[in-house]
Order: C-alpha cells, then sequence, then structure tokens
C-alpha cells in the first residue's frame, strides 16, 4: 500500500482517498490527490448568451421569456437577476427572483449587464 501524505492543516497522518480527494477524518479538510491538483483546481467558466464570462455577484437580464416549471407564470424577457450564484449542473445559475422567489436558470438564456 502506498503511504498517503499527513493532512496540511492538522499534520494527522490518518488520511485516506475520497475519489480524486484525499480526506482527513480528524479535521475533516479535503485535498486534492498531487497529481491532479491543477486538473481538479480549475474552474469551469460559466458563460452568458454572448460570450461573456459570468462570476458569483453578477447581475443579468432573462433575454427571452421563460416559462416557470411547476407554474402557470412566465419570466418575462428583460427581467434583472441580482447577485446570482454559479453552480455545476443542469442549470448554471442560482438566484432569487423579486416576484417569483428562488429559481435555478440556465446561463444561455441570461446576459450580463
Amino acid at each position: 500500500m502506498s503511504k498517503l501524505p499527513n493532512c496540511p492543516k492538522c499534520q494527522s497522518e490518518y488520511t485516506y482517498e475520497d475519489g480524486s480527494l484525499l480526506v482527513c477524518p480528524e479535521c475533516g479538510h479535503e485535498w486534492p490527490v498531487a497529481g491532479e491538483a491543477n486538473s481538479s483546481e480549475d474552474k469551469k467558466d460559466f458563460k452568458d448568451a454572448n460570450g461573456n464570462i459570468l462570476n458569483d455577484g453578477d447581475t443579468v437580464s432573462v433575454i427571452k421569456d421563460l416559462k416557470v416549471k411547476g407554474s402557470s407564470s412566465v419570466l418575462k424577457m428583460g427581467t434583472k437577476v441580482k447577485n446570482i450564484r454559479l453552480v455545476d449542473g443542469d442549470h448554471d445559475i442560482d438566484c432569487k427572483i423579486d416576484g417569483f422567489g428562488a429559481m435555478k436558470l440556465k446561463s444561455e438564456f441570461v446576459k450580463k449587464i
């Protein structure tokens, strides 16, 4: 069995491998395996409909009318969405929209303001 490195936070020797991460059971710290440090730390670029890179906290505008699943209402084109949060998954953006509440949007249906 290969020797795993000690935890960089608490120096515990009881680390274990969990997928592509090393985990310390004593302090809960997780870090990438040394050979994969660069590949796993690369962030995915989220781009709007015009190709602009989106960041957490940006304000965006909806570029077309979107039907709201599970509701009879429609999110109108031009609706401003403030303080977005980017997440991995099918829908890239978590946000709160005045009058609608919490929603998930796809970045391809918004443009950065």
